[in-house]
């Protein structure tokens, strides 16, 4: 009996994955070099991200809405960080000569998972990530109404990728949505490479 109701529910989340990818479509930006598949065109917003400094950077919010079920990718622009940290308002004789937006850069990843987690709720994946071989971390979190986000986080060329999905706790995993998210170069042609890339930058050296 216990066997049946197992086979069972596997069929249900294999076939509501099956509907649900069909009903996705592929959206590509070239500006902010990506393309992932999602229910529609997003709605798209430019914003001001703050980072770990507390420096705002320009940043895109992708979203989609479907129904009770929410997802979003936040795409941040960190290719200029040298010349806007050193604008910035609050500076000071600490900052002469440093690397804090190097750091700032290179740290965003671990900073965009903290937000995350400071939201609440029960952390129930928390690792290392990579997708194309460009490492990142992600997160699965059940929050306090018992639905669900998944959350994957990504730098690639000083640009920071934040991909969640929130769903309703009986929902199949947005599995789809998580692993569409396709990384490109600055000829909107998927990135591949050979090994794992990790966030580089050349600072210091004048």
């Amino acid at each position: 009996m216990c066997v049946a109701r197992l086979i069972l529910a596997m069929l249900f989340l294999f076939f509501s994955c099956s509907a649900f990818a069909q009903d996705m479509i592929e959206y590509v930006n070239r500006q902010d070099r990506f393309s992932m598949h999602g229910p529609g065109e997003p709605e798209i917003r430019a914003i001001s991200y703050t980072s770990e400094y507390g420096v705002e950077f320009p940043a895109n919010i992708y979203t989609y809405e479907n129904g009770p079920t929410h997802y979003s990718l936040t795409v941040v622009d960190y290719t200029d960080a040298k010349r806007i940290h050193s604008e910035r308002s609050n500076i000071t004789s600490a900052d002469d000569g440093s690397l804090y937006w190097a750091v700032d850069v290179l740290a965003s990843i671990a900073y965009a998972a903290s937000n995350i987690r400071k939201r609440g709720g029960e952390v129930t994946y928390d690792a290392w990530h990579y997708i194309q071989r460009v490492e990142g971390h992600q997160l699965q979190i059940t929050n306090a109404d018992q639905s669900r986000t998944y959350a994957g986080i990504y730098l690639h060329e000083s640009r920071l990728y934040i991909a969640e999905a929130t769903v309703p706790k009986t929902a199949p995993p947005p599995t789809f949505f998580q692993q569409s998210l396709t990384l490109l170069d600055d000829e909107g042609t998927e990135v591949h490479y050979n090994y794992i890339h990790s966030p580089r930058l050349r600072i210091g050296g004048g």
